[in-house]
């Protein structure tokens, strides 16, 4: 009965023995599934904020292009010397829109502060800002 009771104890050993390394198998699958997941959701939100990124710069560089047209043409029609009323109603209408500081500052924000400031004073010397 002794030797019956050993080789049932010798067998339970082996089927634990046998299921813990089923069980370090598992978690070691378990564990290279949540890598392999946290390294793409980490792709995905890189992604996502190049596009972002992406499509602010764009959206800056547009609002920065519209700001030199209009000073271009500021200057175009001041004929280059002395300050002179500016005679456009279209030009006049789009200096008001581009005179929202929170739309100017916007599309200044990409060039270095001493761009920033010859902008802004160039604006102020043909009178769309005050």
């Amino acid at each position: 009965m002794d030797d019956m009771l050993m080789v049932g104890f010798a067998e339970s050993v082996e089927r634990l023995s046998a299921a813990a390394v089923t069980l370090e198998l598992a978690v070691a699958r378990l564990a290279e599934k949540q890598a392999t997941f946290a390294a793409s959701a980490e792709e995905t939100v890189e992604r996502i904020v190049a596009t972002v990124e992406s499509a602010r710069e764009v959206e800056l560089e547009r609002k920065l292009a519209d700001a030199e047209l209009m000073i271009a043409e500021l200057r175009a029609s001041s004929g280059g010397g002395g300050r002179k009323t500016v005679v456009a109603g279209a030009l006049i209408a789009k200096a008001a829109e581009a005179t929202e500081m929170g739309a100017l500052d916007g599309a200044l924000a990409s060039l270095s502060v001493e761009q920033r400031f010859a902008v802004k004073a160039e604006m102020l010397r043909s009178g769309l800002l005050r």
